[in-house]
C-alpha cells in the first residue's frame, strides 16, 4: 500500500516521463521534416497519418479540432502566428498573475509577445 506522498511522487514521476517522451516525439517530427522533403510534404497534407506513421503513436485530437501544420522553413519570410484568444472564464490565475493583471498586465503581454512573435519583434524599428 502506498502512502499518499509516495503515490503522489509516483504519479508525478510518471507524468514527467510521459511529458519528456512527448517532447522527444515532437523533436523527432520536426527533425524529420527538416531532413526529409517527402515527409514534410506528407506532414503538410496529412499530418496525423504522417506523425502516426513516423512515431508509431496515436494522435487523438479533441472533438471538433483539426491539426494544421504550416511550413515555416523559408528563411526569407518572417512568420507570425495569431494565437487563439484565451478563454478567460476558464483560466485559474496564480496570485502573481493576478498582481500582474491588476497592475495593467504589461508583463503578461511582454512575455506573450516575446514567446509568440520573436522574429517580428526584431524587425520593428521605432
Amino acid at each position: 500500500m502506498y502512502t499518499r506522498k509516495a503515490l503522489y511522487l509516483y504519479i508525478k514521476q510518471n507524468v514527467n516521463v510521459m511529458e519528456d517522451k512527448k517532447e522527444q516525439i515532437i523533436q523527432a517530427i520536426i527533425s524529420k521534416a527538416w531532413e526529409d522533403v517527402e515527409f514534410r510534404k506528407e506532414l503538410l497534407s496529412n499530418p496525423i497519418e504522417a506523425i502516426e506513421r513516423l512515431t508509431g503513436v496515436a494522435v487523438v485530437l479533441p472533438e471538433g479540432k483539426e491539426l494544421i501544420v504550416v511550413d515555416q522553413t523559408d528563411k526569407s519570410k518572417v512568420y507570425v502566428n495569431i494565437p487563439a484568444e484565451p478563454e478567460i472564464d476558464n483560466i485559474e490565475l496564480t496570485e502573481d498573475q493576478l498582481e500582474i493583471i491588476a497592475g495593467g498586465g504589461q508583463m503578461m503581454w511582454k512575455d506573450l509577445t516575446n514567446t509568440l512573435f520573436p522574429a517580428l519583434k526584431d524587425c520593428i524599428r521605432i
